[in-house]
Parts: structure tokens; C-alpha cells; sequence
């Protein structure tokens, strides 16, 4: 049978996410619920598409179209997510989405095609320079015994600083707080000289996946410190958007949030996978990943070309940036605050 391509809807959501469930590459990043949490909260269009062969589905492909003045034209799978590309139980299938996405950059005439890949690259494809990694690691199984526990999971130095938490009187707290979160993660990125989300991000986020998303802050003196925002997914945590403010690194604040982020986890939904995210070489939070142990695992990004176009190269590394990023890190924060979200939106 031949394979038919149909868009994204609300007819057939419910397969689409049953598929990416069931599939073993399907990650959190393809459910269906993004193509309306991005064209909400930046204004993207989104090119969903689902192929069925003989009444089945047998691949799913989420492409957004980031075009922004500032930073350029992509037709990407997906932003503001870690793996994306298609994913299908048949060749026919996945061949059926990469024709379909090659159609549709020509038709938008889209200069670049962007898949991100956890594994291997895309054959024929042309692949950016290593710059981001994942980092991924089995959370050992629980005995109750917290000394065993954290011995079993994360490293020397870490387990030291996690039980001194207490006595710095630290307290955690899990909950959906989007307010925290942001107050918290909005400090944290222009400290490090990035413009932030808008909130409305947020709220999309823990609107659109409300059984697999919480929030844990760390609180000291009654200030909010450190704050993540988490999704779960096939017995995965994955820890995705966080920060913490000036204070944390002396208290060692991260720390104690992401022991919680995994021993809740492990404790309350059974997850047997942290997953850390994705993080650039070379920087502050890829130092902390490997320092709790991960091992950096290289993120593929892939790209069919238009004629003349090239690879994008929107990240903080590119030194064309380097005078903006120091002067961002000057701003007072309702500045920051108020232009970030427009410039953000190019910056998946």
C-alpha cells in the first residue's frame, strides 16, 4: 500500500501521540502537544505531518518554520527541543517524511532543513560541527536507604554537597509554580547573558502536558534560589528548563534540586533514566553535567542546503555575539525581561 501523508489534527492526535509512545526512538519532543505550545507562544508556523500506510500510522514528523529578521530562516525539527526528524516503523514510511519535508522546504523556499538527532546522522545529510551534546544515564533502582541511594547515582562530591543542604537550611518543594520557576530561570539566563523565554512559555508547557510536567524550587530563607521545570516521559525525568539566582552556586543549590528531580522521580513515578538535556561544549553547564557523572553523548544536527544557503550558526560561541552577550549580562532585569521574549523567538 502506498503511504499517505496528512497534517497534523485534532482527528488524529491521539494516534499520532499513541505512536510516539509506542516507538522506541519516540521521544517527549515528538508529541503532538508542542506544534500548539510553540505556535502559541512564539507565533511559529508548524508543518506536522503523520504518514499512514494501509489505515496505520507508520511515521510522524514535526517541522516548525523559525523565520526571523534577526536570526534567519529554518525549517526545523524541532526548536526549543532537544532530538527531533522523523520517526517511522516502515522505510517506506520515513522515506514517504523526508520527501515530504524536502516538498515543503521548496515550497516555502525555506534556505535550510534542520533535523536534530540523538544516535547518528542522517545519510546524505550535511552535519553541523560537533557543539551540543545530551546527557543520559540510568537512575539506579531505590532501596529507601538514602545514603545507598545517592552513593548508587550520583558522585563523591555531589553526595557531599546534597547533605549539606539541610544544615544551610535548604528546603525543596514540587509543585507547578510557574511564577517561581520563571522569577528564578529569568535571573539565571541574564546572568549568563541570554534573553529569556516569555512566561507565557512556560504556562503553554505545564498547560499542555499536565500529567508529565512539575516544577522543583529550592527555597533559602524564604527566596526561591533554583528552580527546574521537568517533564516525564517512558519512565524518563528529564530536567529542562533551569537555573538559579546569584546565591545557589555558594549553597550548592542545583545540587540538592536535581538529587530531588531524580529521587522523586524514581520514588513517585517509577523513572529509571535522567535525562539531563542538551548542553553546548565548553560551557559552565556541560562542566556541571559530567561532574555529576554523564558521560556527553554528541547531538546531530543535520541540514538539507538550499542553493547558496549555509549551515546556521545562532549560538553564544559565534564571537559576532560576543559584545551583545556581555553587555545583556549588564541589564537590569525588567529590561531583559521585557525585550528578551522578541529576540528569543529566533533563537530556538
Amino acid at each position: 500500500m502506498s503511504v499517505r501523508i496528512r497534517p497534523l489534527d485534532e482527528t488524529n492526535a491521539g494516534a499520532w501521540d499513541a505512536f510516539v509512545r509506542a516507538r522506541p526512538e519516540g521521544s517527549f519532543f515528538h508529541l503532538s502537544a508542542w506544534a500548539r505550545v510553540i505556535a502559541r507562544s512564539f507565533g511559529h508556523s508548524t508543518h506536522y505531518a503523520l504518514a499512514e500506510q494501509d489505515g496505520a500510522v507508520v511515521g510522524v514528523l514535526p517541522l516548525v518554520r523559525m523565520k526571523t529578521l534577526l536570526f534567519g530562516d529554518v525549517l526545523a525539527s524541532t526548536p526549543y527541543c532537544v532530538y527531533g526528524g522523523a520517526i517511522a516503523a516502515t522505510p517506506e514510511g520515513g522515506a514517504a517524511l523526508d520527501a515530504h519535508a524536502l516538498e515543503l522546504q521548496a515550497r516555502l523556499r525555506a534556505p535550510c532543513l534542520e533535523y536534530r538527532r540523538l544516535g547518528a546522522a542522517d545519510p546524505g545529510w550535511v552535519e553541523r560541527p560537533a557543539l551540543y551534546y545530551t546527557f543520559r544515564k540510568p537512575i539506579a533502582a531505590l532501596t529507601g536507604d538514602e545514603a545507598k541511594d545517592m552513593a548508587a547515582n550520583i558522585p563523591r562530591k555531589q553526595r557531599a554537597e546534597v547533605r549539606k543542604g539541610p544544615k544551610r537550611g535548604l528546603e525543596t518543594r514540587t509543585d507547578r509554580d510557574v511564577e517561581t520557576l520563571f522569577r528564578v530561570y529569568a535571573e539565571s539566563v541574564r546572568n549568563l547573558g541570554s534573553p529569556v523565554f516569555p512566561k507565557r512559555y512556560f504556562r503553554a508547557l505545564l498547560e499542555a502536558f499536565p500529567e508529565e510536567s512539575d516544577v522543583t524550587t529550592v527555597w533559602h530563607d524564604g527566596q526561591p534560589v533554583s528552580s527546574v521545570l521537568s517533564f516525564h516521559f517512558k519512565k524518563e525525568v528529564l530536567p529542562y528548563y533551569g537555573g538559579g539566582t546569584r546565591g545557589a552556586r555558594g549553597l550548592a543549590a542545583a545540587d540538592v534540586m536535581y538529587w530531588e528531580v531524580m529521587r522523586r522521580a524514581a520514588r513517585d513515578r517509577g523513572a529509571t533514566m535522567f535525562d539531563f538535556g542538551r548542553s553546548k561544549a565548553d560551557t559552565g553547564a556541560f562542566a556541571f553535567k559530567t561532574n555529576w557523572g554523564f558521560e556527553p553523548e554528541q547531538l546531530h544536527y543535520c541540514y538539507r542546503l538550499a542553493t547558496g544557503a549555509k549551515v546556521p550558526d545562532n549560538n553564544p560561541n559565534n564571537p559576532k555575539y560576543r559584545y551583545f552577550i556581555s553587555a545583556w549580562k549588564r541589564l537590569p532585569l525588567p529590561v531583559a525581561n521585557a525585550i528578551g521574549p522578541h529576540l528569543v523567538r529566533g533563537l530556538g
